[in-house]
């Protein structure tokens, strides 16, 4: 009787001790979880603080397992905190309720996760004592730390599970770990996450390469992502890298449209957006959840939340945005003409060895003021390293039709003026159809980008996308990106293949026969593959000739 006794309370103190331990017994059963993702915008330590524990603690949040705030919303350099080793599995709510060794909002939101049971992944500024790594032999500041831009993750305990610090820095005065990290955090509803934080997402490591070498297929990734057009705003870029990699990808981003940082979402691989936000007028404290789909699982999307606000046209007053490098592209004017006849245009344009298949097609709307403001478009292609000078750069290969708001190639890749004219769309694209040949490389990747007005993309429901190579001995990838059938849309601003090569190493075709060897790719296939396309010409020319 004593050793039953024993047991129950033994079993009691299990059950209270872990409060999320019978919860996450039966997500383990279910076939999605609840994730939340917060727009924020910062403020003081105290009030951020303050304001993350209502969010985690509010009416709103009570259905999910996760909840995921952006980067560099919480604290700054003058109140960095140290943070546990994961390894040593710390409850900074339990170890140091009086906050002596981790800073106060540390141990606070540590409190708010264990309270209300649910995974919590923040954005901090972090120190470490460089004795600590001694390893690294890199010079260490004066005052005998390293400073970090760092993800932490708490379980539903409290518990710090799971840290990352970025590699890929963005115009910041902190440090990049001695050796870069792959990182990963399982849960007890049987997801396992990747993470990563904004400028990451455009580079191999960590972002794809947990994906290649882990087979990660949920990710979580916190921004602050400034905004460029027309290829890099931030949800067009969340969306794109998630449909391409057919995973889920759990987005919070800063909540600053005046400095043109806005964009949160929940995505579900070629499924498309399960919740998204652009703020254009103001920034926001807010939560947005959906239930997300499990790999593992073979049923269908059973409740998919819409987008949380109504349609806003984006104006160049409302908010903030930076500019990609057009004047680099090879570009050219779409000649619209006046109406009402429809148009078309069917071009291949290059940039140097590389080339851009268009077939655009378009109808003139009724109904349109003279007065009104309206876009013009190119098309272009670009092969190379876009010019960033206070940060590293990847290679990128791009078709894209963009936007103008004027004649010159300087107009491209601005928003049309909220205040005077009148803004419309003037045209309807009816057809939108890219081919690109890309050569094969050791680590690329290849993403269908949209933009609309509103600052958002199509969904896949909207457009068709095909990635496929000639034979299993070709180096080469035939893509297509295509506006449905039966599709049109008079909003846009852009529609591009975005080919990221990340560091141009190991691709077909680039650098001496040597080096194409020694990257795994035949020697002398480049030169098989232009006889080889002679004989054929050739022995189509015979044919005809002795038929005539």
């Amino acid at each position: 009787m004593l050793d039953i006794s024993r047991g129950l309370i033994i079993v009691n103190l299990i059950f209270g001790l872990w409060p999320g331990w019978s919860q996450g017994a039966y997500l383990l059963e279910e076939d999605y979880y609840t994730a939340g993702v917060v727009e924020f915008q910062k403020s003081s330590l105290s009030e951020n603080t303050a304001a993350y524990v209502e969010i985690i603690k509010s009416e709103s949040a009570s259905s999910t397992d996760i909840i995921v705030f952006p980067e560099s919303t919480l604290n700054d350099g003058s109140s960095t905190s140290f943070i546990p080793d994961p390894k040593e599995l710390v409850n900074p709510c339990l170890s140091d309720p009086n906050a002596t060794f981790y800073e106060e909002f540390l141990v606070t939101i540590s409190c708010a996760a264990r309270n209300a049971s649910k995974y919590v992944v923040i954005n901090l500024t972090e120190k470490q004592k460089c004795e600590d790594v001694p390893e690294d032999t890199r010079p260490c500041a004066s005052n005998g730390l390293n400073v970090y831009n760092t993800n932490v993750v708490f379980d539903r305990q409290g518990v710090v599970v799971s840290r990352y610090r970025k590699i890929h820095l963005w115009i910041e005065e902190k440090n990049t770990t001695f050796q870069p990290e792959l990182i990963t955090f399982e849960t007890d509803f049987g997801v396992t996450f990747g993470h990563f934080i904004c400028y990451d997402i455009l580079f191999y490591d960590p972002a794809h390469q947990l994906i290649r070498e882990q087979g990660i297929k949920d990710f979580v990734y916190l921004s602050m992502w400034f905004s460029q057009l027309p290829f890099h705003t931030a949800v067009q870029i969340q969306q794109g890298w998630a449909y391409t990699n057919d995973v889920n990808l759990l987005a919070a981003g800063a909540s600053l449209p005046s400095d043109g940082s806005t964009g949160s979402g929940i995505y579900h691989g070629r499924s498309g957006t399960l919740i998204s936000v652009m703020r254009q007028d103001s920034g926001e404290r807010t939560l947005y959840v959906a239930q997300v789909p499990k790999y593992s699982s073979s049923r269908s999307i059973h409740k998919r939340a819409g987008r949380s606000a109504p349609r806003q046209v984006a104006t160049s007053s409302s908010i903030s945005l930076m500019r990609d490098q057009l004047e680099d592209y090879e570009s050219e004017v779409v000649e619209l003409g006046v109406g009402p006849s429809p148009g078309n245009l069917s071009r291949t344009l290059c940039q140097g060895s590389f080339c851009c298949h268009f077939n655009i097609s378009w109808r003139f709307l009724e109904e349109t003021e003279e007065n009104g403001s309206f876009y013009s478009y190119r098309i272009g292609a670009f092969d190379g390293l876009p010019k960033r000078d206070v940060a590293e750069t990847n290679y990128i290969r791009n078709c894209g039709l963009f936007s103008c708001s004027g004649s010159g190639i300087e107009d491209c890749g601005q928003l049309l003026p909220s205040s005077g004219e009148l803004q419309q769309s003037r045209i309807a694209f009816t057809q939108l159809e890219i081919g690109v040949t890309f050569p094969e490389s050791r680590e690329f990747l290849l993403i269908p980008l949209s933009l609309l007005d509103n600052l958002m993309p199509l969904e896949p429901s909207q457009f068709e996308w095909s990635q496929e190579k000639a034979s299993e001995e070709s180096y080469q990838h035939e893509v297509r990106f295509a506006l449905k059938d039966s599709q049109e849309v008079s909003n846009l601003l852009s529609f591009a293949v975005y080919g990221n090569y990340y560091d141009n190493e190991c691709t077909y075709g680039v650098g001496s026969e040597e080096e194409q060897v020694s990257c795994g790719y035949k020697s002398g296939s480049s030169r098989k593959e232009v006889v080889g396309l002679g004989l054929l010409i050739s022995l189509v020319i015979l044919v005809a000739l002795v038929e005539y």
